[in-house]
């Protein structure tokens, strides 16, 4: 059995690499971009609508207001991208906001940022994966009914695709990534041209007029603001896997969060001019996407519509490989500080970190279902978390300027005080404008990670103090008692015993009696085999094998002043993996009983049938 777990492992998962392979594990900038880059050149799908949604309350004549909205956000996105560029610079074995916040801010910045980082990771999956099913179903409608079943099928394929290692993973990305960045391109280019030449669009667009529900007021744009802010997710991710990049680290990572931005803001902002241009209406149905009518508009119902449709399903899809590879690395970051568990900082056998992967998978597939894979019901979650990581990682850098001075470290900490400034703002209006929208859930999530986290730092550091050899006195010699378990006579006791006798010469060997008959017939085979120590017999009225075995050990302990007790079980392993079913297991079973009784040692010895 355990030979076909490793076959079926390796056969999912791929070859072990050794330790020594993960230098050659690094990416090159063409295989990084749509690796770190993915969710935020996919926002690319949704920014957009997302606005749109919003201002549609007020009327159609709202939707004007939609291209200032894009140039704002395209704004923030460069004073934030530029603010990154300086800690990609300055931290090069991976500048994440908690790292930053953490070193320079105190712990508690620091796990307020990594609460709200690894909060976002998450929310980045569901989302992307969303919006890409959505945009499966805007050329497919009857696959509506299928939404949350297809999602969780296409979080675990890209959790596998990055348990086979992130080179791997990078390149069956790039294409899909490169494809829908030619696409949208292709799409603005084709759009900027018949409008100049004054050619109709491919497919005629209807202009509806819809009045409005709401008074068009500052909230409601700030509140399109903080829905088009979603496009910004993601942009911290090349600073927090700047060691995943070929040396030199911090300068390709630079390079590659330039060509970063500059495609977010031109795809982003074309989207958003052309979806004015023609008068694109957003679908409150849910069921197509801005992006496929502004598609549908310029490249009308042929091949290259399709293209674009199935590129977007795939862009937007694989945008949650930029959480797959950054979640991972922060939580590993966690757990050796001490504020997660240590297995996250266990390398896998691709050397991923195996064990986060699959923790993000989980909590993206029930975030899944709770919000019925709806990218509009999820999106209000969105961007609070990263915008709190914004402004801790960007005020942590005017902390890191100022400590070290380094030369022209006033222009330095100004351009990162300008961006924890803009960011903080940014901030407040997001949480505010989606607070009754479900944003408030994230705002409470955060402090319980939090909480969380330091309970775990709590736990570690107690039980390292309980550990410590730091006026520690070596005991006396320890008096050591063992105990056999017989639950029948067989070949498998007989070897039991005698590997007893051989750790201690104060050995007994124990029978719980179910049935007395069997009981006397045990006995009298006992005392006909020259095994030399005595058999005790417990008796047990409501049938237990662990609770009259714990209570002996107990009174054994107190009576006769027994520092350890080492139960032996004799064991019979079978030769067919279906065998097990056929057996009780109560071995197992007591061994669990006795897992946390406090001076005692469970031993199994194993006799292999047929040997």
């Amino acid at each position: 059995m355990a030979e076909s777990m490793r076959f079926l492992r390796r056969l999912i998962v791929g070859e072990r690499l050794p330790t020594a392979r993960a230098a050659h594990e690094r990416l090159p900038k063409v295989l990084a971009l749509p690796v770190f880059s993915a969710d935020a050149i996919s926002s690319a799908g949704y920014a957009t609508e997302e606005i749109l949604l919003v201002l549609i309350a007020a009327g159609s004549l709202a939707l004007g207001y939609s291209p200032g909205i894009a140039l704002a956000i395209a704004l923030l996105f460069t004073i934030v991208a530029i603010s990154y560029r300086q800690t990609v610079m300055a931290y090069p074995s991976g500048g994440g906001s908690y790292i930053v916040a953490h070193e320079n801010l105190g712990v508690y910045p620091g796990l307020i940022a990594a609460a709200a980082l690894l909060t976002d990771y998450v929310l980045t999956v569901a989302v992307s994966i969303a919006s890409g099913v959505a945009a499966i179903i805007s050329a497919a409608p009857g696959l509506a009914d299928y939404r949350v079943p297809i999602c969780l099928l296409l979080i675990w394929l890209i959790a596998l695709a990055n348990l086979r290692g992130a080179k791997e993973s990078g390149t069956l990305f790039a294409g899909p990534t490169y494809l829908f960045v030619a696409s949208v391109a292709l799409m603005i280019i084709v759009g900027a041209v018949r409008q100049f030449t004054g050619a109709a669009p491919a497919a005629e667009v209807a202009v509806a007029t819809i009045k409005g529900t709401h008074p068009l007021t500052m909230f409601l744009i700030l509140r399109a603001f903080a829905g088009g802010c979603a496009a910004l997710t993601g942009i911290e991710a090349i600073s927090n896997g700047v060691p995943a990049f070929r040396p030199p680290e911090s300068r390709n990572a630079a390079a590659t969060l330039l060509w970063m931005v500059g495609i977010c803001i031109t795809l982003n902002l074309g989207i958003a001019a052309f979806a004015r241009v023609y008068h694109i209406l957003p679908d409150t149905s849910l069921q197509e996407t801005v992006l496929s009518r502004v598609g549908s508009a310029i490249f009308g119902q042929g091949l290259l519509y399709y293209v674009l449709q199935a590129s977007t399903a795939m862009i937007l899809t694989l945008a949650a490989n930029t959480s797959f590879a950054d979640f991972p690395r922060l939580s590993s970051i966690l757990a050796r500080d001490g504020f997660a568990a240590r297995q996250l900082a266990n390398l896998g056998d691709r050397l991923v970190f195996s064990n986060g992967i699959l923790l993000l998978a989980f909590f993206a597939s029930v975030l899944t279902v709770a919000f019925h894979g709806l990218t509009h019901h999820l999106i209000p979650l969105y961007a609070v978390g990263v915008f709190l990581s914004f402004t801790l990682s960007q005020a942590g850098m005017v902390v890191h300027w100022a400590r070290l001075k380094t030369p022209r470290w006033h222009l330095s900490a100004f351009i990162n005080a300008l961006g924890a400034t803009v960011t903080a703002v940014v901030l407040v209006v997001v949480a505010s404008a989606k607070f009754v929208h479900g944003a408030w859930i994230v705002l409470v999530v955060i402090p319980l990670l939090v909480m969380w986290f330091l309970k775990i730092s709590q736990h570690y550091r107690s039980l390292a103090g309980s550990l410590t050899l730091e006026g520690y006195q070596m005991p006396r010699a320890l008096h050591h008692h063992v105990l056999v378990l017989v639950p029948a006579l067989h070949r498998g006791v007989v070897q039991a015993v005698l590997y007893a006798r051989s750790l201690s010469p104060d050995c007994e060997a124990v029978f719980v009696e179910i049935d007395p008959n069997e009981t006397s017939k045990l006995q009298e085979k006992w005392h006909r085999l020259p095994f030399g120590i005595p058999l005790t017999v417990l008796k047990s009225p409501w049938r237990s094998l662990a609770e009259p075995i714990i209570q002996y050990i107990r009174t054994i302990r107190a009576e006769k002043k027994v520092d350890l007790v080492t139960v032996v079980i004799p064991e019979f392993a079978t030769t067919r993996w279906w065998h097990p079913f056929l057996h009780n297991q109560s071995g197992l079973m007591l061994k669990f009983a006795l897992m946390n009784e406090p001076g005692v040692v469970v031993t199994n010895v194993r006799f292999r049938a047929g040997e």
